[in-house]
């Protein structure tokens, strides 16, 4: 017999010998609790840019909250909501402990100091969701000023890398209810990240470099667990984009948002919300480094109007 094909029956049959549990069959290895139990079970979970009623942040906490995480940070530079999405989740979600927070995602102080606050308090911290985030100028780059582009590149780009900074090191830590290194690091990035001309020159180069930081930083945590993923959202009804939904309702032309992905429509938060879930769970434990395009399809194809050719 082959020394290799030996090698696989004899590493097949150290596998099949304990445990057998089916016709001599192993059971299948589970990394996560089921799929319909609470995905986010006494995790911690820390997510920027919350305010907005129609935004990924609210959509987010409700699902974070829905699928039995112990306590949720509400953060924003904004708190006109922050209380009542707060209460909103209090009495949805009684078991689930609230905190709010209003600071700019980028104030490296800030930052540290809810994360710290998170280890200080349960011992713990398992999801950082950097998901603020600002449109920018919609100009021609030749007429954006310097001051501006960097405006946009601190609250998009850079909030995500200080997330990462300060994210990581509290859930390196361990405690009686966190037995080893483990956590989710999920930033915001945009289809304008991975694709031309869905944005502004400043906003399409911040959610391009939140990609790049999602990958650089997982590389850099190698064997810690920790996972960091970026978020791709296409063209999703929230308080940034509602001008466009509500411009097109009046002209009665909504139906052309989204046109150009297979899905011919626009999203809505939830949509976005239930992968950010996903990526924040033990179901994602080997999803890492990775730009998760959630568009309708817009980025893996090359747009066109059909019947539009020439």
């Amino acid at each position: 017999m082959a020394q290799n094909a030996k090698q696989r029956i004899e590493a097949l049959g150290k596998q099949l010998a304990p445990g057998a549990t089916f016709e001599g069959m192993p059971a299948v290895k589970k990394v996560a609790d089921p799929s319909s139990g609470l995905r986010l079970k006494d995790k911690v979970a820390i997510v920027t840019g919350t305010n907005s009623i129609l935004g990924i942040g609210r959509a987010t906490c409700h699902q974070f909250a829905e699928n039995g995480v112990k306590a949720i940070y509400l953060c924003d530079f904004d708190n006109s909501n922050l209380e009542k999405h707060k209460r909103e989740i209090n009495s949805l979600y009684p078991k689930v402990e609230v905190h709010v927070r209003q600071f700019d995602a980028a104030n490296e102080e800030a930052v540290k100091e809810v994360v710290d606050h998170a280890v200080t308090t349960y011992g713990r911290l398992d999801v950082f969701f950097a998901n603020a985030g600002i449109i920018g100028q919609a100009l021609h780059f030749k007429d954006v000023e310097k001051s501006d582009f960097m405006k946009v590149m601190e609250t998009n780009a850079a909030s995500v890398f200080l997330a990462a900074k300060h994210a990581a090191p509290a859930m390196m830590k361990t405690s009686a209810g966190k037995k080893s290194s483990s956590g989710s690091i999920i930033g915001t990035a945009s289809v304008a990240g991975i694709r031309s001309n869905a944005g502004p020159t400043a906003y399409s180069a911040g959610k391009a470099a939140v990609v790049s930081i999602a990958q650089t930083c997982a590389y850099q945590l190698a064997g810690t667990n920790i996972r960091v993923n970026a978020l791709c959202p296409g063209l999703i009804e929230t308080g940034m984009t509602a001008p466009t939904f509500e411009t097109a309702r009046a002209r009665g032309t909504e139906k052309k948002i989204g046109q150009l992905n297979p899905m011919k429509r626009g999203g809505n938060a939830d949509e976005i919300a239930r992968v950010a879930l996903f990526l924040a769970s033990d179901e994602a434990s080997y999803v890492n480094g990775q730009a998760w395009a959630v568009d309708g399809g817009l980025s893996a194809g090359h747009p066109f109007v059909p019947g539009k050719l020439a």
